[in-house]
């Protein structure tokens, strides 16, 4: 059983994923259905073998499918300032999309193939 996974940067954030895993991003200009490719990719892990990047690596890529947009639960934020009664409350909705990741591509075109744990969640060998 391999360990592989990769770390990658999007929206301000940094996410270590695998192939077959859904994350929730920042909102990003893309359609449902759609692939959109994740970059910059900072480290790269398959097994034994690790790439880190300096910063980033170059031509690697994370090939992800936007399955939805939505928007994550309402918090409320109160805001109060005692002895002069003011009282303010609002409420934020963030905005998301969510990924399939579908594929990591180390530098030179090769594909990682998915992990033991990643074929068990998508439903046998594929």
């Amino acid at each position: 059983m391999s360990n592989s996974y990769v770390i990658v940067a999007t929206g301000g954030k940094q996410f270590r994923v695998r192939t077959s895993q859904v994350i929730n991003v920042e909102l990003l200009q893309v359609e449902k259905g759609q692939d959109i490719e994740l970059s910059p990719v900072l480290m790269i892990a398959d097994g034994e073998e690790v790439i880190i990047g300096t910063p980033e690596i170059k031509d690697a890529k994370v090939i992800a499918t936007c399955i939805e947009k939505g928007k994550a639960r309402k918090i409320i934020v109160f805001r109060y300032k005692s002895k002069v009664r003011e009282r303010r409350k609002t409420g934020h909705r963030q905005p998301y999309t969510r990924l399939l990741i579908k594929e990591i591509v180390k530098p030179g075109g090769q594909v990682i193939k998915k992990t033991a744990i990643a074929r068990a969640a998508s439903g046998g060998d594929s």
